[in-house]
């Protein structure tokens, strides 16, 4: 309990720090060296926050930082990744793009002596990653799938419904637990005919979006749309994130959908993106899930400096997140559904955008 204390405190103070204005200036901390930050991308606006946000906290417990964007590069990121090793940074904190990419680079940091956080995407077949950061990725889904239940009125309405599924990248761990768990949901409803998937694609393999590209959901939505419907129309499509959502609805509003009295279909999201926080409001995006991600990066700093400090840092699982080679020691984070009932609740008065950023066009 002392410690579940201490650290809350130190997450109190980070938080309060950090939204503090210009003129404050936090007590010195002592050089405790630099820690490595690989990220995957800046394609999408959370990762850039999700690094923003730990070099604030990793500054205010007094250590440097050096952090990379891969852009979606898989080679791009192994070579970073050696750069920061043989620059003998203390600690690793790895946004993956590839989870089965990292185990050879990842051998050298552990030949090192360099300790590995994962950062919410699981890296997979390697024994040197120390702890896991992330979400309750299989709730991710069951949210994305109650969504669709909720707008379609599933457990009173007759039905049948067409629902389209579309799934994250083939090869970023985290896919797998939002589609099983959003499957999990939805599952009864197509055994039950009151859900039907009329292009027949129901598997991972043939719904993953790789790189969750929102241009390759968008050709896919299209050509389901040409191919499968017709005169048919779609009533919901699980979409697991923001960016694979916006390409979607692109496809179905160029093929009517949201005008001539032709409905948008339920559409669900993740990730609070702004552009997609803007549809929610405006209707036309159906809800996203909402994963503070301010709160991941307090998770992430506080458990390297447990690591880098001899404590042992705070887990709350010990065997959902095994890599292929053993159970990764996690913390999660509880996600929030989102959607226009609530965004303004959740997302603004909460502090994560401001009224005028949603509104703005």
């Amino acid at each position: 309990m002392a410690r579940w204390l201490a650290w809350t405190a130190t997450v109190t103070l980070l938080a309060a720090t950090a939204g503090c204005g210009d003129d404050f200036e936090p007590p010195a901390a002592p050089d405790r060296g630099v820690i490595g930050l690989a990220m995957p991308t800046k394609a999408s606006t959370r990762w850039i926050g999700d690094g923003e946000n730990m070099v604030k906290q990793f500054e205010l417990l007094g250590y440097r930082t050096t952090m990379q964007y891969a852009d979606d590069d898989v080679q791009r990121q192994v070579d970073q990744i050696d750069d920061m090793v043989g620059a003998k940074v203390k600690a690793l904190v790895v946004g993956a793009i590839d989870g089965t990419a990292l185990k050879s680079v990842l051998g050298k940091a552990a030949q090192a002596g360099i300790p590995v956080i994962a950062y919410d995407r699981l890296i997979r077949d390697t024994g040197d990653v120390a702890y896991y950061a992330t979400f309750d990725n299989f709730k991710v889904g069951v949210e994305q799938a109650g969504a669709i239940v909720d707008g379609l009125e599933l457990r009173t309405a007759r039905g049948p419904f067409n629902l389209e599924l579309f799934a994250g990248s083939p090869d970023d761990n985290n896919a797998t637990f939002f589609f099983n768990g959003a499957m999990s949901v939805l599952k009864p409803y197509l055994s039950a005919g009151k859900l039907v998937v009329r292009s027949g694609e129901t598997k991972f393999a043939e719904v993953a979006t790789m790189r969750w590209d929102g241009a390759v959901a968008q050709k896919r939505m299209a050509r389901l749309l040409r191919s499968d419907y017709g005169n048919a129309r779609v009533d919901a499509v699980l979409s697991p994130y923001d960016g694979i959502s916006r390409g979607i609805l692109t496809a179905l509003e160029e093929a009517g959908y949201g005008a001539r009295g032709r409905a948008l279909p339920v559409l669900t999201g993740q990730d609070a993106e702004l552009e997609s926080v803007k549809l929610i409001a405006a209707g036309r995006q159906t809800e996203t899930v909402y994963k503070d991600t301010r709160e991941l990066a307090k998770v992430a700093v506080q458990m390297t400096n447990a690591v880098l400090t001899g404590e042992e840092p705070l887990v709350n699982d010990t065997e959902q997140y095994h890599n292929g080679v053993e159970a990764v020691p996690t913390f999660l984070l509880q996600p929030v559904n989102v959607d226009r009932s609530n965004y303004k609740r959740v997302l603004v008065d909460g502090g994560y955008y401001t009224a005028d950023q949603i509104a703005a066009s």
